[in-house]
C-alpha cells in the first residue's frame, strides 16, 4: 500500500492557531517535509512532537520531490508543511502535489491558516470576487505584463510582498494602476498585527518617510466596473457606427444581431444605430 501526503497548515505567527486535526497527523505521520527545518523545529518543541524532519524547499522542489514520491509509495506517510500558512499557495509544495496528482498517489489537506485570506478579510474591501497574484515576479517583462493584466482587473487583488521591496513595487503599482485603494496588513496574528487602509498615493508617502518592516500582504480594490464600460464605450466611440458595425459583420455576424451588439457597446439604442445606417444608407 502506498502512503497519503498530508498538506498541513500551520500558524502564520500566533503558534496557537493550529488545528487540533494537525498537531495529530504532525505526531502519527513517518515523516515532516519541512520548507525550513530549523524553522519549524521551533514548532514542533512547542508542541512537543518528536516526528523526524526532512527539508523541501524551493531550492529543491523537484529533485527532492522524486524522492519523497518514492517513500510514499514504499507505504510512508508524509506531512508538508510550510514557514507559515497553507502549503502549495505561493510555495514550493504545488511541485509536490502536481508530481503525486501525476504517479495516482492519495494527497489531503488539512485547512488553516492562510495569510492572503486573513488579510483580505480584515481589508474592508470587497470580498465576494478576489484574485490573488502571490509575489510579483522579479523578470521586468514578465512584471510589466502581469501589472498591465491587474490594470484592467475588476476583482480584489492580493499580493505578497518583502520589505525591502515594499515601496519599488507601491510605486509601480500606482504608475500601472492609478490611484486605488490599498490594505496593508503586516505580522497577521502577532502581538503587534497592523492593518493600514489607506491610497496608494498615500502609503508611498508614508513609507518613504517610514522605512518597512516585516512581510506584508497587500489587498488592492479592483477597477470600478463602470469605469471599464466608460473606458470601451470611449474607445468605441472613435470609430463611426458604420466602422463598429463593420468590426462585426467580419466576424460573420449578421447585421440584425451586429446593430444589437453596437447599441449595447456604444450605450445608446439599437433605433439610433438603425437611424444612423438608413442616414447613410448602410441598410
Amino acid at each position: 500500500m502506498t502512503g497519503t501526503l498530508f498538506l498541513c497548515a500551520t500558524p502564520i505567527g500566533n503558534l496557537n492557531d493550529i488545528t487540533a486535526r494537525v498537531l495529530d497527523t504532525l505526531r502519527e505521520v513517518d515523516l515532516i517535509a519541512a520548507e525550513d527545518t530549523r524553522n519549524s523545529i521551533k514548532l514542533l518543541n512547542y508542541f512537543q512532537i518528536k516526528t523526524p524532519m526532512t527539508s523541501y524547499h524551493e531550492y529543491n522542489k523537484f529533485e527532492k520531490a522524486e524522492q519523497i514520491i518514492q517513500w510514499l509509495k514504499s507505504g510512508k506517510n508524509i506531512a508538508l508543511i510550510t514557514d507559515a500558512g497553507t502549503p502549495a499557495i505561493s510555495d514550493p509544495g504545488e511541485v509536490l502535489v502536481a508530481r503525486c496528482i501525476e504517479e495516482g498517489l492519495h494527497v489531503t489537506s488539512l485547512p488553516g491558516c492562510c495569510a492572503c485570506i486573513t488579510a483580505l478579510t480584515l481589508s474592508g474591501l470587497s470580498t465576494r470576487r478576489f484574485c490573488f497574484e502571490g509575489f510579483l515576479p522579479t523578470d521586468k517583462k514578465e512584471k510589466k505584463m502581469i501589472l498591465g493584466e491587474l490594470e484592467r482587473e475588476t476583482r480584489t487583488i492580493i499580493l505578497y510582498e518583502a520589505p525591502h521591496h515594499l515601496k519599488r513595487t507601491l510605486q509601480e503599482l500606482y504608475e500601472t494602476l492609478g490611484e486605488r485603494r490599498i490594505t496593508l496588513c503586516r505580522e497577521l496574528t502577532k502581538k503587534f498585527e497592523t492593518v493600514f487602509s489607506t491610497t496608494l498615493e498615500e502609503a508611498l508617502t508614508y513609507y518613504n518617510e517610514n522605512e518597512p518592516k516585516g512581510e506584508y500582504v497587500l489587498v488592492l480594490e479592483g477597477l470600478n466596473r463602470q469605469s471599464l464600460i466608460l473606458d470601451k464605450q470611449e474607445e468605441w466611440s472613435r470609430l463611426s457606427i458604420e466602422e463598429h458595425m463593420q468590426v462585426y459583420i467580419d466576424q460573420g455576424i449578421d447585421k440584425k444581431e451586429a446593430m444589437k451588439k453596437v447599441a449595447a457597446d456604444r450605450g445608446i439604442s439599437k433605433r439610433t444605430v438603425y437611424q444612423n445606417l438608413l442616414k447613410n444608407q448602410n441598410v
